[in-house]
Protein backbone atom coordinates (compact mmCIF):
# COMPACT_ATOMS: atom_id res chain seq x y z
CA UNK A 1 0.00 0.00 0.00
CA UNK A 2 1.38 3.39 -0.86
CA UNK A 3 2.25 5.92 2.03
CA UNK A 4 -0.81 8.75 2.69
CA UNK A 5 -0.49 12.31 4.22
CA UNK A 6 -1.98 11.10 7.23
CA UNK A 7 0.32 11.51 9.32
CA UNK A 8 1.50 14.50 8.43
CA UNK A 9 -1.32 16.83 7.61
CA UNK A 10 -3.77 17.39 10.63
CA UNK A 11 -6.58 17.15 9.20
CA UNK A 12 -9.03 20.61 8.11
CA UNK A 13 -12.11 20.93 10.69
CA UNK A 14 -14.17 22.46 7.82
CA UNK A 15 -14.78 20.79 4.54
CA UNK A 16 -16.16 22.62 1.22
CA UNK A 17 -18.41 19.99 -0.13
CA UNK A 18 -17.79 19.35 -3.86
CA UNK A 19 -21.37 19.87 -5.40
CA UNK A 20 -22.90 19.46 -8.78
CA UNK A 21 -20.70 19.86 -12.15
CA UNK A 22 -18.30 22.85 -10.93
CA UNK A 23 -20.36 24.77 -8.74
CA UNK A 24 -17.46 23.98 -6.22
CA UNK A 25 -15.21 24.86 -9.15
CA UNK A 26 -11.08 25.74 -8.93
CA UNK A 27 -11.98 29.45 -7.36
CA UNK A 28 -14.36 28.25 -4.94
CA UNK A 29 -12.03 25.81 -3.62
CA UNK A 30 -9.09 28.24 -4.36
CA UNK A 31 -10.48 30.74 -1.55
CA UNK A 32 -11.77 27.93 1.17
CA UNK A 33 -7.91 26.31 0.39
CA UNK A 34 -6.03 29.43 1.15
CA UNK A 35 -7.72 29.90 4.40
CA UNK A 36 -6.27 27.06 6.16
CA UNK A 37 -9.32 24.63 5.21
CA UNK A 38 -10.20 21.76 2.63
CA UNK A 39 -11.49 23.38 -0.41
CA UNK A 40 -12.76 20.84 -2.91
CA UNK A 41 -13.66 20.72 -6.64
CA UNK A 42 -16.43 18.71 -8.36
CA UNK A 43 -14.83 15.81 -10.10
CA UNK A 44 -18.11 15.50 -12.22
CA UNK A 45 -18.27 15.77 -16.07
CA UNK A 46 -14.76 17.85 -16.24
CA UNK A 47 -13.69 16.72 -19.63
CA UNK A 48 -16.92 18.16 -20.68
CA UNK A 49 -16.48 21.54 -18.52
CA UNK A 50 -13.05 21.68 -19.83
CA UNK A 51 -14.01 21.71 -23.47
CA UNK A 52 -16.59 23.83 -23.36
CA UNK A 53 -14.77 26.53 -21.67
CA UNK A 54 -12.22 26.30 -24.38
CA UNK A 55 -15.13 26.68 -26.84
CA UNK A 56 -16.01 29.83 -24.86
CA UNK A 57 -12.62 31.57 -25.43
CA UNK A 58 -11.04 31.19 -21.79
CA UNK A 59 -11.23 34.74 -21.64
CA UNK A 60 -9.21 34.99 -18.71
CA UNK A 61 -6.45 32.62 -19.91
CA UNK A 62 -7.27 30.58 -16.66
CA UNK A 63 -7.08 27.32 -18.42
CA UNK A 64 -4.49 27.41 -21.16
CA UNK A 65 -2.36 29.05 -18.11
CA UNK A 66 -3.36 25.37 -16.49
CA UNK A 67 -2.62 23.32 -19.72
CA UNK A 68 1.11 24.88 -20.03
CA UNK A 69 1.86 22.88 -17.01
CA UNK A 70 -0.10 19.50 -17.79
CA UNK A 71 2.58 16.56 -18.60
CA UNK A 72 1.92 15.61 -22.60
CA UNK A 73 1.63 18.76 -24.28
CA UNK A 74 1.35 17.10 -27.65
CA UNK A 75 -1.71 16.14 -26.04
CA UNK A 76 -2.79 19.62 -24.81
CA UNK A 77 -1.66 20.66 -28.33
CA UNK A 78 -4.00 18.48 -29.85
CA UNK A 79 -6.88 19.34 -27.22
CA UNK A 80 -6.62 23.09 -28.18
CA UNK A 81 -6.56 22.34 -31.95
CA UNK A 82 -9.89 20.54 -31.58
CA UNK A 83 -12.20 22.87 -28.97
CA UNK A 84 -10.22 25.62 -28.39
CA UNK A 85 -12.06 28.88 -30.07
CA UNK A 86 -10.05 32.74 -29.67
CA UNK A 87 -13.21 35.03 -28.52
CA UNK A 88 -15.22 32.16 -28.02
CA UNK A 89 -18.58 31.03 -29.80
CA UNK A 90 -20.80 33.07 -31.40
CA UNK A 91 -24.13 33.24 -29.15
CA UNK A 92 -26.28 30.59 -30.66
CA UNK A 93 -23.55 28.51 -31.63
CA UNK A 94 -23.90 24.63 -30.22
CA UNK A 95 -20.62 23.31 -28.40
CA UNK A 96 -19.03 21.13 -29.98
CA UNK A 97 -19.61 17.43 -27.90
CA UNK A 98 -17.04 15.29 -26.79
CA UNK A 99 -17.23 11.60 -27.38
CA UNK A 100 -19.05 9.49 -25.34
CA UNK A 101 -17.45 6.85 -22.55
CA UNK A 102 -17.47 3.24 -22.89
CA UNK A 103 -16.28 0.13 -21.43
CA UNK A 104 -13.56 0.54 -23.98
CA UNK A 105 -13.20 4.19 -24.19
CA UNK A 106 -11.02 5.80 -26.70
CA UNK A 107 -7.27 6.71 -25.92
CA UNK A 108 -8.25 10.54 -26.77
CA UNK A 109 -11.39 10.43 -24.29
CA UNK A 110 -9.16 9.04 -21.88
CA UNK A 111 -6.35 11.75 -22.28
CA UNK A 112 -9.23 14.58 -22.25
CA UNK A 113 -10.59 13.27 -18.82
CA UNK A 114 -7.06 12.92 -17.09
CA UNK A 115 -6.13 16.65 -18.40
CA UNK A 116 -9.49 18.32 -17.49
CA UNK A 117 -9.09 16.79 -14.21
CA UNK A 118 -5.58 17.96 -13.99
CA UNK A 119 -6.47 21.40 -15.14
CA UNK A 120 -9.42 21.81 -12.44
CA UNK A 121 -7.07 20.49 -9.67
CA UNK A 122 -3.81 22.60 -11.03
CA UNK A 123 -5.83 25.96 -10.77
CA UNK A 124 -7.52 25.16 -7.34
CA UNK A 125 -3.56 24.42 -5.78
CA UNK A 126 -2.26 27.41 -7.79
CA UNK A 127 -0.52 30.03 -5.93
CA UNK A 128 -0.58 29.01 -2.31
CA UNK A 129 0.02 25.47 0.24
CA UNK A 130 -3.19 24.44 1.35
CA UNK A 131 -4.90 21.37 0.71
CA UNK A 132 -6.95 20.57 -1.95
CA UNK A 133 -9.72 17.85 -2.82
CA UNK A 134 -11.65 16.37 -5.43
CA UNK A 135 -15.30 15.12 -5.14
CA UNK A 136 -16.56 12.05 -7.29
CA UNK A 137 -19.62 10.20 -7.67
CA UNK A 138 -19.65 6.52 -7.76
CA UNK A 139 -22.09 5.90 -9.51
CA UNK A 140 -20.89 7.32 -12.62
CA UNK A 141 -17.81 4.56 -12.92
CA UNK A 142 -16.45 4.80 -16.35
CA UNK A 143 -13.93 8.08 -16.47
CA UNK A 144 -13.37 7.47 -12.63
CA UNK A 145 -9.74 5.92 -12.85
CA UNK A 146 -9.01 8.46 -15.78
CA UNK A 147 -10.39 11.58 -13.18
CA UNK A 148 -8.36 10.43 -10.34
CA UNK A 149 -5.45 10.08 -12.28
CA UNK A 150 -5.59 13.49 -13.56
CA UNK A 151 -5.81 14.77 -10.18
CA UNK A 152 -3.06 13.06 -8.74
CA UNK A 153 -0.90 14.46 -11.76
CA UNK A 154 -1.87 17.76 -10.40
CA UNK A 155 -0.61 16.59 -6.60
CA UNK A 156 -4.35 16.62 -5.05
CA UNK A 157 -4.71 16.14 -1.56
CA UNK A 158 -8.19 14.52 -0.62
CA UNK A 159 -10.23 12.13 -2.90
CA UNK A 160 -13.95 12.40 -1.55
CA UNK A 161 -16.66 9.87 -2.69
CA UNK A 162 -20.11 8.86 -2.33
CA UNK A 163 -23.17 8.00 -4.19
CA UNK A 164 -22.66 4.84 -3.55
CA UNK A 165 -20.08 1.77 -2.29
CA UNK A 166 -16.70 3.12 -3.48
CA UNK A 167 -15.05 -0.33 -2.30
CA UNK A 168 -12.15 -0.26 -5.13
CA UNK A 169 -11.77 3.43 -5.34
CA UNK A 170 -8.68 3.13 -1.97
CA UNK A 171 -7.03 0.24 -3.80
CA UNK A 172 -7.17 1.92 -7.24
CA UNK A 173 -5.44 5.04 -5.75
CA UNK A 174 -2.19 3.14 -4.46
CA UNK A 175 -1.75 1.56 -7.68
CA UNK A 176 -2.06 4.52 -9.94
CA UNK A 177 0.51 6.57 -7.35
CA UNK A 178 2.72 3.59 -8.05
CA UNK A 179 2.50 4.26 -11.77
CA UNK A 180 0.55 0.74 -12.07
CA UNK A 181 -2.22 -0.33 -13.73
CA UNK A 182 -5.71 -0.11 -12.00
CA UNK A 183 -9.18 -1.50 -12.66
CA UNK A 184 -12.65 -1.21 -11.17
CA UNK A 185 -15.40 -3.74 -12.15
CA UNK A 186 -18.10 -1.84 -13.35
CA UNK A 187 -22.44 -2.61 -12.81
CA UNK A 188 -23.66 -4.04 -15.08
CA UNK A 189 -27.95 -4.54 -14.99
CA UNK A 190 -28.59 -7.75 -15.89
CA UNK A 191 -24.98 -9.21 -15.87
CA UNK A 192 -25.44 -13.00 -16.38
CA UNK A 193 -23.61 -15.64 -13.74
CA UNK A 194 -19.75 -15.82 -14.97
CA UNK A 195 -19.90 -12.00 -16.72
CA UNK A 196 -17.54 -9.64 -14.86
CA UNK A 197 -16.98 -6.29 -17.33
CA UNK A 198 -14.24 -4.25 -15.99
CA UNK A 199 -12.48 -0.96 -16.96
CA UNK A 200 -8.61 -0.12 -16.28
CA UNK A 201 -6.26 2.28 -16.59
CA UNK A 202 -2.26 2.07 -17.37
CA UNK A 203 -0.73 5.44 -16.50
CA UNK A 204 1.71 4.73 -19.22
CA UNK A 205 -0.76 5.18 -22.04
CA UNK A 206 -0.58 9.09 -21.12
CA UNK A 207 2.66 9.25 -19.51
CA UNK A 208 4.52 7.10 -21.19
CA UNK A 209 7.21 4.69 -19.58
CA UNK A 210 7.82 4.77 -17.10
CA UNK A 211 5.13 6.38 -15.41
CA UNK A 212 5.64 8.74 -12.15
CA UNK A 213 5.70 8.03 -8.93
CA UNK A 214 2.73 10.06 -7.19
CA UNK A 215 1.49 10.76 -3.73
CA UNK A 216 -1.34 8.33 -2.78
CA UNK A 217 -4.00 11.03 -1.29
CA UNK A 218 -6.35 10.85 1.16
CA UNK A 219 -9.41 8.84 0.83
CA UNK A 220 -12.23 9.78 2.48
CA UNK A 221 -15.54 7.98 1.75
CA UNK A 222 -18.87 9.42 1.75
CA UNK A 223 -21.86 7.55 3.83
CA UNK A 224 -25.31 7.70 4.95
CA UNK A 225 -25.26 5.09 7.97
CA UNK A 226 -23.18 3.10 10.43
CA UNK A 227 -23.34 -0.06 8.33
CA UNK A 228 -22.16 1.34 5.24
CA UNK A 229 -19.39 2.83 7.10
CA UNK A 230 -18.40 -0.22 8.64
CA UNK A 231 -18.36 -2.08 5.20
CA UNK A 232 -16.26 0.40 3.47
CA UNK A 233 -13.92 0.30 6.78
CA UNK A 234 -13.17 -3.16 6.97
CA UNK A 235 -13.73 -4.73 3.46
CA UNK A 236 -12.47 -2.10 0.28
CA UNK A 237 -9.58 -3.54 -1.13
CA UNK A 238 -7.13 -0.95 0.80
CA UNK A 239 -7.20 2.22 3.24
CA UNK A 240 -10.33 4.22 3.93
CA UNK A 241 -8.39 7.33 5.64
CA UNK A 242 -11.66 8.93 7.09
CA UNK A 243 -15.51 9.13 6.67
CA UNK A 244 -17.98 11.97 5.88
CA UNK A 245 -21.51 11.03 7.21
CA UNK A 246 -24.36 12.79 5.48
CA UNK A 247 -27.67 13.41 6.80
CA UNK A 248 -30.96 13.22 5.14
CA UNK A 249 -31.03 17.63 4.91
CA UNK A 250 -27.40 17.63 2.32
CA UNK A 251 -27.81 18.90 -1.01
CA UNK A 252 -27.80 16.83 -4.18
CA UNK A 253 -28.01 13.02 -4.20
CA UNK A 254 -29.59 11.10 -0.58
CA UNK A 255 -29.63 8.14 0.28
CA UNK A 256 -33.20 6.84 -0.08
CA UNK A 257 -35.21 5.65 3.41
CA UNK A 258 -34.42 2.89 4.55
CA UNK A 259 -37.64 0.24 4.83
CA UNK A 260 -40.64 0.31 2.91
CA UNK A 261 -40.55 3.56 0.72
CA UNK A 262 -43.51 6.15 1.76
CA UNK A 263 -44.02 9.37 0.30
CA UNK A 264 -45.61 12.49 1.03
CA UNK A 265 -48.32 14.95 -0.71
CA UNK A 266 -45.68 16.54 -2.32
CA UNK A 267 -44.49 13.01 -3.41
CA UNK A 268 -41.24 12.85 -1.23
CA UNK A 269 -39.75 9.59 -0.03
CA UNK A 270 -40.09 9.84 3.43
CA UNK A 271 -37.31 9.62 6.05
CA UNK A 272 -37.51 7.69 9.90
CA UNK A 273 -35.53 7.52 12.91
CA UNK A 274 -33.27 4.17 11.13
CA UNK A 275 -32.26 7.14 8.39
CA UNK A 276 -30.53 9.08 11.11
CA UNK A 277 -26.68 7.48 11.15
CA UNK A 278 -25.70 6.05 14.43
CA UNK A 279 -22.21 8.08 15.41
CA UNK A 280 -21.40 5.91 18.18
CA UNK A 281 -21.00 2.74 15.96
CA UNK A 282 -19.29 5.36 13.22
CA UNK A 283 -17.08 6.47 15.73
CA UNK A 284 -16.29 3.08 16.89
CA UNK A 285 -14.17 2.93 13.82
CA UNK A 286 -11.53 4.92 15.06
CA UNK A 287 -11.41 6.84 12.17
CA UNK A 288 -11.67 10.80 11.38
CA UNK A 289 -14.64 11.83 10.26
CA UNK A 290 -17.01 14.74 9.63
CA UNK A 291 -20.68 15.46 9.65
CA UNK A 292 -22.34 17.17 6.81
CA UNK A 293 -26.11 18.12 6.40
CA UNK A 294 -27.40 21.65 8.07
CA UNK A 295 -24.21 22.03 9.81
CA UNK A 296 -23.38 25.18 8.74
CA UNK A 297 -23.92 26.94 11.80
CA UNK A 298 -21.33 27.89 14.83
CA UNK A 299 -23.12 25.50 17.78
CA UNK A 300 -23.59 22.97 15.29
CA UNK A 301 -19.69 22.69 14.87
CA UNK A 302 -18.92 22.75 18.12
CA UNK A 303 -21.46 19.79 18.62
CA UNK A 304 -19.95 17.61 15.91
CA UNK A 305 -16.63 18.29 17.64
CA UNK A 306 -17.83 17.24 21.07
CA UNK A 307 -19.77 14.40 19.39
CA UNK A 308 -16.25 13.28 18.25
CA UNK A 309 -15.70 14.39 14.78
CA UNK A 310 -13.14 16.21 13.11
CA UNK A 311 -15.13 18.59 11.43
CA UNK A 312 -18.41 19.17 9.55
CA UNK A 313 -18.83 19.42 5.87
CA UNK A 314 -20.93 22.74 4.05
CA UNK A 315 -22.46 22.50 1.17
CA UNK A 316 -24.82 25.16 0.26
CA UNK A 317 -23.98 27.57 2.37
CA UNK A 318 -20.82 27.84 -0.19
CA UNK A 319 -22.92 26.98 -3.50
CA UNK A 320 -24.19 30.45 -3.29
CA UNK A 321 -21.35 32.55 -2.48
CA UNK A 322 -19.53 34.89 -5.20
CA UNK A 323 -16.75 32.08 -5.78
CA UNK A 324 -19.14 29.41 -6.71
CA UNK A 325 -19.98 28.39 -10.12
CA UNK A 326 -23.28 28.99 -10.05
CA UNK A 327 -24.78 31.44 -12.69
CA UNK A 328 -24.73 35.28 -10.82
CA UNK A 329 -28.48 35.37 -11.92
CA UNK A 330 -29.02 32.01 -10.28
CA UNK A 331 -27.37 32.91 -6.47
CA UNK A 332 -29.46 36.02 -6.75
CA UNK A 333 -32.86 34.27 -7.32
CA UNK A 334 -32.21 32.05 -4.65
CA UNK A 335 -30.73 34.54 -2.17
CA UNK A 336 -33.87 37.06 -2.62
CA UNK A 337 -36.32 34.23 -1.89
CA UNK A 338 -34.37 32.96 0.83
CA UNK A 339 -34.20 35.97 2.53
CA UNK A 340 -37.85 36.83 1.89
CA UNK A 341 -38.35 33.56 3.81
CA UNK A 342 -39.90 31.98 0.28
CA UNK A 343 -37.62 29.74 -0.55
CA UNK A 344 -39.34 26.33 -1.93
CA UNK A 345 -37.31 23.03 -2.11
CA UNK A 346 -37.93 19.41 -2.48
CA UNK A 347 -36.46 16.16 -2.28
CA UNK A 348 -37.49 14.80 -6.14
CA UNK A 349 -37.27 11.08 -5.97
CA UNK A 350 -37.52 11.23 -10.25
CA UNK A 351 -34.80 13.89 -10.21
CA UNK A 352 -31.50 12.50 -10.80
CA UNK A 353 -31.63 9.16 -13.23
CA UNK A 354 -29.67 6.95 -10.60
CA UNK A 355 -32.99 6.98 -9.17
CA UNK A 356 -31.79 8.26 -5.76
CA UNK A 357 -33.81 11.29 -4.45
CA UNK A 358 -32.24 14.55 -5.33
CA UNK A 359 -32.93 18.08 -4.16
CA UNK A 360 -34.07 20.87 -6.24
CA UNK A 361 -34.54 24.50 -5.86
CA UNK A 362 -38.09 25.29 -7.32
CA UNK A 363 -36.95 28.17 -9.23
CA UNK A 364 -38.98 29.96 -12.35
CA UNK A 365 -37.33 28.83 -15.34
CA UNK A 366 -35.72 25.86 -14.58
CA UNK A 367 -36.68 21.99 -14.86
CA UNK A 368 -38.48 22.29 -11.28
CA UNK A 369 -41.05 24.11 -13.33
CA UNK A 370 -43.14 21.67 -15.02
CA UNK A 371 -44.13 23.98 -18.00
CA UNK A 372 -40.59 24.63 -18.27
CA UNK A 373 -39.66 20.66 -18.43
CA UNK A 374 -42.28 19.67 -20.55
CA UNK A 375 -41.14 21.76 -23.27
CA UNK A 376 -37.55 20.42 -22.80
CA UNK A 377 -36.92 18.09 -25.61
CA UNK A 378 -35.28 14.81 -23.92
CA UNK A 379 -31.63 13.88 -25.22
CA UNK A 380 -28.75 11.77 -23.26
CA UNK A 381 -26.05 13.52 -24.88
CA UNK A 382 -23.30 13.76 -22.27
CA UNK A 383 -24.20 10.48 -20.54
CA UNK A 384 -22.75 10.74 -17.67
CA UNK A 385 -25.60 9.17 -15.72
CA UNK A 386 -26.44 6.44 -18.32
CA UNK A 387 -27.05 2.98 -16.86
CA UNK A 388 -25.06 -0.14 -18.04
CA UNK A 389 -26.88 -3.00 -19.43
CA UNK A 390 -26.22 -6.57 -20.81
CA UNK A 391 -27.29 -7.52 -23.97
CA UNK A 392 -28.57 -10.78 -25.15
CA UNK A 393 -25.60 -11.71 -27.05
CA UNK A 394 -23.17 -10.36 -23.88
CA UNK A 395 -22.24 -7.03 -24.94
CA UNK A 396 -22.53 -4.39 -23.27
CA UNK A 397 -25.12 -1.03 -24.10
CA UNK A 398 -26.10 2.16 -22.39
CA UNK A 399 -29.61 3.57 -21.95
CA UNK A 400 -30.51 6.56 -19.57
CA UNK A 401 -34.19 6.90 -17.77
CA UNK A 402 -33.83 10.63 -18.84
CA UNK A 403 -33.16 9.86 -22.75
CA UNK A 404 -36.24 10.01 -24.95
CA UNK A 405 -38.33 7.69 -23.12
CA UNK A 406 -39.32 5.77 -26.98
CA UNK A 407 -35.33 5.32 -26.95
CA UNK A 408 -34.76 3.90 -23.57
CA UNK A 409 -37.94 1.28 -23.71
CA UNK A 410 -36.50 -0.24 -27.07
CA UNK A 411 -32.93 -0.80 -25.50
CA UNK A 412 -35.36 -2.79 -22.21
CA UNK A 413 -35.98 0.13 -19.72
CA UNK A 414 -38.64 0.34 -17.73
CA UNK A 415 -41.05 2.78 -19.35
CA UNK A 416 -41.74 3.50 -15.51
CA UNK A 417 -38.41 4.70 -14.68
CA UNK A 418 -38.58 7.09 -17.55
CA UNK A 419 -41.91 8.97 -16.75
CA UNK A 420 -40.93 12.33 -15.28
CA UNK A 421 -37.13 11.86 -15.10
CA UNK A 422 -35.19 14.77 -15.45
CA UNK A 423 -31.37 14.93 -17.11
CA UNK A 424 -29.14 16.02 -14.38
CA UNK A 425 -26.22 16.19 -16.96
CA UNK A 426 -27.50 18.93 -19.00
CA UNK A 427 -29.72 20.47 -16.46
CA UNK A 428 -26.33 20.95 -14.39
CA UNK A 429 -24.13 22.12 -17.14
CA UNK A 430 -26.65 25.06 -17.92
CA UNK A 431 -26.67 26.27 -14.33
CA UNK A 432 -23.23 26.77 -14.56
CA UNK A 433 -23.31 29.10 -17.74
CA UNK A 434 -21.93 25.96 -19.92
CA UNK A 435 -25.79 24.71 -20.75
CA UNK A 436 -26.30 23.36 -24.60
CA UNK A 437 -27.79 25.22 -27.47
CA UNK A 438 -29.31 23.11 -30.11
CA UNK A 439 -28.94 23.01 -33.47
CA UNK A 440 -32.39 24.17 -33.73
CA UNK A 441 -32.14 27.11 -31.05
CA UNK A 442 -33.12 25.36 -28.21
CA UNK A 443 -31.51 26.22 -25.06
CA UNK A 444 -30.98 23.82 -21.98
CA UNK A 445 -32.84 24.99 -18.91
CA UNK A 446 -31.14 24.57 -15.77
CA UNK A 447 -31.63 22.64 -12.62
CA UNK A 448 -30.62 23.88 -9.52
CA UNK A 449 -29.64 21.77 -6.27
CA UNK A 450 -29.17 22.57 -2.66
CA UNK A 451 -29.85 21.39 1.15
CA UNK A 452 -32.22 22.67 3.54
CA UNK A 453 -29.90 25.68 4.65
CA UNK A 454 -30.93 27.03 1.54
CA UNK A 455 -33.91 28.18 3.48
CA UNK A 456 -31.69 30.25 5.98
CA UNK A 457 -28.59 31.99 3.46
CA UNK A 458 -29.55 35.50 4.68
CA UNK A 459 -27.66 35.19 7.96
CA UNK A 460 -24.39 36.31 5.45
CA UNK A 461 -26.54 39.03 3.92
CA UNK A 462 -25.39 42.08 5.70
CA UNK A 463 -26.82 45.98 4.67
CA UNK A 464 -29.12 44.78 2.21
CA UNK A 465 -26.46 43.19 -0.17
CA UNK A 466 -27.31 40.21 -2.25
CA UNK A 467 -24.21 38.58 -2.10
CA UNK A 468 -21.47 37.36 0.10
CA UNK A 469 -17.96 35.71 -0.13
CA UNK A 470 -16.48 32.01 0.83
CA UNK A 471 -14.68 33.93 3.97
CA UNK A 472 -17.71 35.44 5.21
CA UNK A 473 -18.93 31.57 5.25
CA UNK A 474 -15.48 30.51 7.71
CA UNK A 475 -15.37 33.51 9.49
CA UNK A 476 -19.05 32.88 10.52
CA UNK A 477 -18.49 29.02 11.05
CA UNK A 478 -15.35 30.22 13.12
CA UNK A 479 -16.47 32.89 15.35
CA UNK A 480 -17.56 31.22 18.53
CA UNK A 481 -14.51 28.61 18.62
CA UNK A 482 -12.58 29.54 21.29
CA UNK A 483 -9.36 29.06 20.35
CA UNK A 484 -9.84 28.50 16.87
CA UNK A 485 -8.37 25.34 15.59
CA UNK A 486 -5.88 25.73 13.65
CA UNK A 487 -7.11 23.00 10.31
CA UNK A 488 -3.62 22.02 8.39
Amino acid sequence: MMPTDSDRIRHPVIIQGGMGVAVSNWRLARAVSTRGHLGVVSGTALATVLVRRLQDGDPHNDIRRALAHCPRQEVVSSILARYFLAGGRKPDQPYRLNPLYSLNTSDDLLALTIVGSFVEVWLAKEGHSGVVGINLLEKIQLPTLASLYGAMLAGVDYVLMGAGIPRSIPGALDLLAAGQEADLRIFVEGEKAGHEHRITLDPTRFTGTPAPILRRPIFLAIVSSSALATTLARKSNGKVDGLIVEGITAGGHNAPPRGTQQFNERGEPVYGPRDNPDLNAIKALGLPFWLAGSYAQPDQLNAALAAGATGVQIGTAFAFCEESGLLPEIKQAVLRRSAAGIIELRTDPRASPTGMPFKVVDLAGTVSDQEVYEQRTRTCDLGYLRQSYEKEDGSVGFRCPAEPETSFIHKGGDPADAACRKCLCNGLMAAIGLGQTTSTGEKEPAIVTAGDDVRDLNRFLTNGNLSYHAADVLNFMLSKLSPSPAAC
